[in-house]
């Protein structure tokens, strides 16, 4: 496929901010999610502005050739070229995500296969499906009053993808019963004034009654997201004030003990690669990084150098490339660490997201419960599984 005619324009994502659009050859549109809690160390999101990337891309005048994956490296040495710098990532994330997206369905239209065909044809495992059940921290400010923890995530661990959903839906309609909640936040998370440990007793709760009723283990996780809570030398929380470094990795062991938790996201800063290491070094848990590894490889080898994590959430538009994506699953699957494919807060109802996590061969994809952006996803992965009789 020779790339002749690029389209980028600008939309509006679930937070109805603006975001990039991208098509190749008149194929299939492709676009870039955004975040809302943003980690310090992921690549900036646009060359200078949107409107700077959507005008390079409408003037895209390199007919680059591509008939593999691999050859993405052309694409992103011709951007290199144009825009005089060495590290593509100076195009920003966003942008190249979307166009490399677009170049990838277009090359899929061409052939006449699946996008994750083009990422890897040989592809057979599907991911295990991480939800937002309850929502707080940076995704719930416009509520007086939320749980600090920014994500209380249900895990189902069935065989069958499908199941896995439909178990997932079930939990989240009654954890919000169970909370009598009645609002989402823009991750369509329900929305509570309750505390953790008492959001946690509701969910152990239902999870109790639920996997009696359908036969299979229920995993929970959370999002502590815990830079958002953090300052200075301390973690401020509303809930329960101010407390120090020692005392933040107690209280994230206890609840991990206590609560039978699976999978913790950033308990701890995301420089504090010591501090994930002594919760990490403690629990059977996986710990898991986010804003600690920004889709970043060398954020990721640092990481595993010192113990820090057993897992790594994966967003696409964090780093931008996806021959940096494939690089990052490769490392981790070499070193025996989790992959969790993820979404951000402010979607779109691209789901290509799904096809990318199954070609790459995530162990997991996190990409919400509830909301058209989100179900894209999970519906796109389950037309994967039924496609192979998986």
């Amino acid at each position: 496929m020779i790339i002749e005619k690029v389209e980028a324009r600008k939309i509006k994502n679930s937070r109805d901010e603006d975001t990039i659009e991208v098509s190749v050859n008149n194929s299939e549109w492709a676009s870039s999610p955004s975040g809302k809690s943003v980690g310090k160390f992921e690549t900036p999101q646009w060359m200078d502005s949107l409107e700077k990337n959507i005008n390079f891309l409408n003037n895209w005048k390199g007919k680059v050739r591509l008939n593999y994956l691999d050859d993405l490296e052309m694409v992103e040495d011709a951007i290199k070229a144009k825009i005089n710098e060495r590290d593509v990532k100076k195009f920003g994330a966003n942008a190249l995500f979307a166009f490399e997206c677009a170049i990838l369905k277009a090359l899929a239209a061409e052939q006449g296969v699946k996008l994750w065909e083009v990422v890897n044809a040989d592809a057979k495992k599907l991911p295990y499906p991480v939800g937002n059940a309850v929502g707080g921290g940076m995704h719930s400010k416009q509520f007086k009053k939320h749980p600090d923890f920014q994500e209380f995530l249900v895990i189902p661990m069935a065989n069958k993808f499908s199941d896995n959903v439909e178990v997932m839906k079930e939990f989240y309609q009654r954890i919000g019963k169970e909370l009598n909640a009645g609002e989402v936040n823009d991750e369509g998370a329900w929305q509570t004034s309750e505390s953790e440990q008492e959001i946690l007793d509701r969910m152990n709760f239902v999870r109790s009654k639920m996997e009696k009723e359908y036969g299979i283990k229920i995993s929970f996780g959370l999002d502590v997201a815990a830079s958002t809570l953090f300052s200075g030398e301390d973690y401020f929380y509303e809930n329960k004030g101010k407390i120090n470094k020692n005392k933040q990795i107690d209280y994230i062991i206890k609840l991990i003990k206590e609560n039978n938790i699976f999978y913790v996201e950033d308990p701890m800063n995301q420089e504090d690669f010591s501090g994930h290491y002594q919760i990490n070094n403690k629990v059977g848990a996986m710990i898991v990084g986010d804003d600690l590894t920004a889709t970043q490889i060398k954020r990721l080898q640092k990481a595993i150098e010192l113990h820090a994590i057993k897992g790594m959430i994966i967003k696409p538009n964090q780093n931008g490339s996806l021959l940096g994506l494939r690089q990052i699953f490769r490392i981790c699957k070499t070193q025996g660490i989790k992959t969790i494919m993820s979404h951000r807060s402010g979607e779109t109802m691209d789901d290509a997201l799904a096809d990318l996590a199954f070609g790459f061969g995530a162990d997991f994809i996190k990409c919400g419960i509830f909301g058209k952006e989100r179900e894209a996803k999970l519906n796109r992965m389950e037309e994967i599984e039924k496609s192979l009789s998986l």
